[in-house]
């Protein structure tokens, strides 16, 4: 993209949103719509894509990388050369820069400088991240973010896979991302960076909401991308402390962020009365269909992605968590979509339980086929409910996630967020967001804790028998399933599924065992 011929190159430095709102719409960076809020597109991406991401391999820090598929090295000197072209170029146009912080506690936050090339970016930094009365009180080191959107990279020159790139470099405290328009890059890019730096403060980093009762029982939602994190949290009756990133520390719970970053394909002010109400001036919508003549935001059409996000300031949500931290949480909610209708609406989950589906972070996700209007059911397997976004090996952090469960009274659950009575597109019903939220209650409540059990075999869960106003083939799967012989052939799969997963991770048997097919698990030494 050639550089503005009608003004010279400039920073804008910390301009407040209302100014990069105006700024985008001079620049035709988006447009306004009838609710207030600036709408953007990002082009042909509008995901994140894992394998566009990098960590410069050097001596510092390589020891302690779990280097693979997510963590694909890059070279000092081909991060110093891209670095100094992508600062030449954005040096010829007007760019956007902010000072914030990443984390709102006042010992564990991280103080970054974010440089933008377009207005609207550098406003979701604003909105997601911290903007500080005092920047970096403690004087601790910056992190340098740098994000050129309309940058092309260069493979055969730059060293990337494509023209899109995120590269993380530890030793100079930088992070650089370019060709890439998708603002989900951004935030978890840092969100690696937090990833690497908190464990080492005994903090552990969660891919989690969080919400709190008016009593400040802290509740924590942990999940894959569209698991329902966001939605669950932002609850009526309860205080939102944030929808995907914290840290659990001794004591404490903190976002690392202070706004939302929410799907938004088929919301409704019925549905999801906290989201659509935060929808305003001030918020941002990525990817979302307008009305040309209306400027009305149609949140039911995909035809842009389903991907669709609405990114807003926790200030516009009334129910929220008003301290910048809260206490060590009562209860820990694990949110798996499973569309092969396998799992139980609902599991109590024991410590070495939760330690297992912990690791094991089962999902799953849609695979469509280009020229097919089929498709087919991919079983996910993410560790931490995270894996694209750990630096270091999945066991660290289960480790530490042991260590909290040990030093404060948690109780763990499991509950699928997916489908029922068979899989998707082939017998099975989704688990409606009513019932998800009375199972949620119940936990809450502690109504769950008081229902008698069965195990469930051989998923080696424990699901209540009876809930108010829940039908029992919701809690049992076995029931709801037309052939119960069938739902045994699929549940047997999934269990070998987690089994062989779960090879990888050299645990105790403990852990083991509290797994599907419990004592059946080739024992392996701890």
């Amino acid at each position: 993209m050639p550089a503005p011929t009608d003004m010279l190159a400039n920073e804008h430095e910390d301009l407040p949103p209302a100014a990069l709102i105006e700024r985008a719409l001079l620049g035709k960076e988006g447009q306004m719509t009838s609710c207030g809020a600036l709408a953007v597109e990002t082009g042909k991406r509008t995901e994140r894509y894992p394998l566009d991401r990098f960590i410069v391999n050097e001596p510092s820090t390589s020891d302690t990388i779990d280097w693979g598929l997510f963590n694909q090295p890059f070279s000092s000197r081909q991060f110093d050369d891209l670095w100094s072209r992508v600062s030449n170029y954005l040096a010829e146009r007007d760019t956007y820069s902010s000072e914030l912080h990443v984390g709102q506690d006042l010992e564990y936050y991280l103080p970054i400088h974010l440089k933008t090339e377009t207005a609207w970016h550098t406003l979701v930094g604003q909105t997601l991240f911290i903007r500080p009365e005092v920047f970096n009180p403690k004087s601790k080191e910056v992190w340098s973010i740098l994000h050129a959107a309309n940058f092309d990279c260069d493979p055969q020159r730059d060293g990337t896979h494509s023209e899109g790139v995120v590269i993380i470099n530890f030793a100079r405290r930088k992070v650089l991302l370019a060709g890439l328009q998708y603002a989900g890059e951004i935030k978890k890019a840092i969100f690696v960076v937090q990833n690497f730096l908190l464990p080492e403060k005994d903090v552990l980093p969660l891919h989690c909401a969080a919400n709190a009762d008016a009593e400040d029982a802290v509740c924590l939602f942990v999940g894959a991308s569209g698991a329902g994190k966001t939605t669950l949290a932002a609850d009526p009756e309860r205080l939102l402390i944030g929808d995907d990133e914290h840290g659990w520390g001794a004591g404490t719970v903190f976002n690392l962020e202070a706004g939302c970053y929410a799907k938004c394909l088929n919301i409704s002010q019925s549905s999801n009365p906290v989201i659509s109400q935060a929808i305003r001036f001030g918020a941002l919508i990525e990817n979302v269909v307008i009305d040309p003549e209306t400027r009305v935001a149609d949140y039911n059409d995909s035809r842009l992605t389903d991907n669709s996000r609405a990114c807003y300031p926790l200030s516009h949500i009334e129910q929220v968590f008003s301290p910048i931290t809260a206490s060590e949480p009562k209860t820990i909610i694990f949110l798996s979509r499973d569309l092969n209708g396998v799992l139980p609406a609902v599991a109590r989950l024991s410590r070495e339980a939760a330690a297992y589906h912990f690791l094991a972070g089962y999902s799953t996700r849609r695979n469509h086929h280009e020229g097919n209007a089929d498709s087919t059911i991919e079983t996910v397997f993410s560790a931490c409910f995270s894996a694209p976004f750990l630096p270091r090996p999945a066991t660290l952090y289960a480790d530490l996630f042991m260590r909290r469960l040990d030093e404060h009274d948690t109780q763990v659950y499991l509950v699928n967020t997916g489908w029922y009575g068979g899989s998707a597109g082939n017998g099975g019903q989704p688990i409606s967001l009513a019932l998800t939220r009375r199972i949620i209650d119940a936990i809450h409540s502690g109504e769950i804790l008081a229902a008698e059990t069965n195990a469930l075999q051989p998923l080696n869960l424990t699901i209540p028998t009876r809930l108010e106003g829940i039908d029992t083939a919701l809690l049992d799967p076995r029931l709801a399933w037309p052939d119960a012989s069938i739902y045994e052939q699929a549940a047997a799969a999934l269990a070998a599924q987690f089994v062989a997963n779960f090879q990888q991770y050299s645990v105790d048997n403990r852990i083991i065992n509290a797994g599907p097919l419990g004592q059946t698990t080739l024992l392996r030494a701890p």
